[in-house]
């Protein structure tokens, strides 16, 4: 025969509730430990997926999943040389752009295109003859 909770003394409820509240402390410290593998009831508490950024906004190191820490020096210095490889890059690409619209238009000799012209009027001929 099963009895009603209200049928047990409140010091044993209160001690049930103690031990239940234990039994969930240790569960959450378990997921913890074990980064978010499945515990007792089957629910997985760490979200798949992407983690979400934590850093501060006025922390003086960044942390890179991929590199380690960066202090805010190290990422201005790395800012400044790659604007530098930007700059450069833009100049060469100007220079080039100026270097072909200055370049004057190439003219051919008449002699080199009277030597085209009788070498394709000897190929149509050769071809003529087979």
């Amino acid at each position: 025969m099963s009895t009603s909770i209200w049928d047990h003394p409140i010091a044993t409820i209160e001690k049930a509730l103690h031990i239940r509240k234990q039994i969930e402390a240790l569960k959450s410290s378990l997921t913890g430990i074990l980064g978010g593998q499945q515990v007792g009831d089957g629910k997985v508490s760490k979200r798949r997926g992407r983690p979400p950024k934590t850093a501060s906004v006025g922390s003086p190191t960044v942390k890179d999943g991929r590199k380690g820490k960066r202090s805010a020096t190290t990422i201005a210095k790395m800012k400044a040389a790659q604007q530098a490889r930007w700059a450069k890059k833009n100049d060469a690409a100007a220079a080039v752009e100026t270097e072909v619209k200055t370049r004057k238009k190439r003219i051919m000799s008449p002699e080199g295109r009277a030597r085209i012209a009788a070498a394709q009027k000897a190929r149509w001929a050769k071809l003529k003859k087979a």
